[in-house]
C-alpha cells in the first residue's frame, strides 16, 4: 500500500489521479510531480516500486499539502474574524464571502431552508 503524505493512495488508480487523494494536490500539481520524478502517470499505483515510491513521497513533501495547508487555511481565517473585516464577519456568519447574492441561492453555505410556516391560529369550536 502506497502511504504518501499520511494518506492511504488507492493502489487500483493511475498515480496521477492517485496524487491527487493528497489534500492540497490536484491534478495539474500531480501531473508536475510525476514529471518532475520521471514516473510515467499511466502507471498503477500497486505497480509502482519501492523506490519510485519513495522519490514521490520526497516530492510531495517539499510542498505544504495535508495537516499544514489545513492549518494554514484556519489560521487565516481566523485571522480575517479578529481584525473585524468583512470577510471575517461572513466568515463568521456563515454566509458567502466573495460578493454572492444570498436572496435566492447560497443554500450550500446557509445550509437547509427554515421552514417558517406562517402562524395559523387554531379553529376552536
Amino acid at each position: 500500500m502506497a502511504r504518501i503524505a499520511g494518506v492511504n493512495i488507492p493502489l487500483n488508480k493511475r498515480v496521477e489521479v492517485g496524487l491527487t487523494y493528497v489534500f492540497g494536490i490536484g491534478r495539474s500539481t500531480a501531473r508536475e510531480i510525476v514529471e518532475k520524478v520521471g514516473v510515467d502517470p499511466n502507471t498503477q499505483v500497486k505497480d509502482l516500486t519501492e523506490d519510485e515510491i519513495v522519490k514521490l513521497r520526497d516530492a510531495v513533501e517539499d510542498r505544504e499539502v495535508e495537516g499544514d495547508l489545513r492549518r494554514e487555511r484556519s489560521q487565516n481565517i481566523k485571522r480575517l474574524q479578529e481584525i473585524g473585516s468583512y470577510r471575517g464577519l461572513r466568515h463568521r456568519r456563515g454566509l458567502p464571502v466573495r460578493g454572492q447574492r444570498t436572496k435566492t441561492n447560497a443554500r450550500g453555505r446557509k445550509g437547509p431552508r427554515r421552514m417558517s410556516i406562517a402562524g395559523r391560529k387554531k379553529v376552536t369550536k
